[in-house]
């Protein structure tokens, strides 16, 4: 299981942060997985990259120093903040009936049927001119109207959501 703190590279919620980063960075170099792929003569295979960056696998820190100086940056920014996944950790346990979205993850999904949730979820965003960039909760009521939008039942849909790494937590 995972440490205490989180801090154990066996915690999803690090994992997923680091590999946003990495994707992050990537997307600036406006590098595809495949490109990546083929600059680094396949040290860094595009389906491995892209399970990093969906944090679906750790890096060990040889293989992260290796990818920070491919992409010509130092290390320390391949990592997420500490404040930041002290902020997230910090809106999962406040947000008991709350759905906590990964605003990075739901702007870089390209999956079509998910363009209603993107609508509504920066039509919230709006309404609150909460514009942070990382996260954001909506009420565990909201289930519903992200059932219809998905046309799946409602209690399947934070399964849904969450087997495509949108959101942190929903409890």
């Amino acid at each position: 299981m995972g440490g205490e703190d989180g801090d154990d590279d066996r915690d999803p919620r690090y994992n997923r942060a680091v590999g946003a980063r990495l994707r992050s960075i990537r997307h600036e170099k406006r590098l595809t997985q495949h490109d990546v792929e083929r600059l680094s003569g396949a040290q860094f295979k595009a389906s491995v990259l892209g399970a990093y960056e969906r944090g679906e696998r750790a890096l060990s820190l040889p293989r992260l120093e290796r990818l920070a100086a491919f992409y010509e940056v130092p290390v320390q920014e391949t990592l997420p903040s500490i404040e930041l996944l002290a902020v997230e950790r910090h809106i999962a346990e406040l947000s008991g009936a709350a759905i906590v979205f990964d605003l990075t993850a739901l702007g870089e999904s390209d999956t079509e049927d998910l363009e209603a949730v993107r609508r509504f979820v920066a039509m919230i965003q709006v309404q609150r001119q909460d514009f942070n960039g990382r996260v954001l909760s909506v009420r565990r009521a909201d289930q519903h109207t992200f059932a219809a939008m998905l046309d799946i039942p409602p209690d399947v849909v934070l399964e849904r959501l969450e087997s495509s790494k949108l959101i942190f937590c929903a409890d």
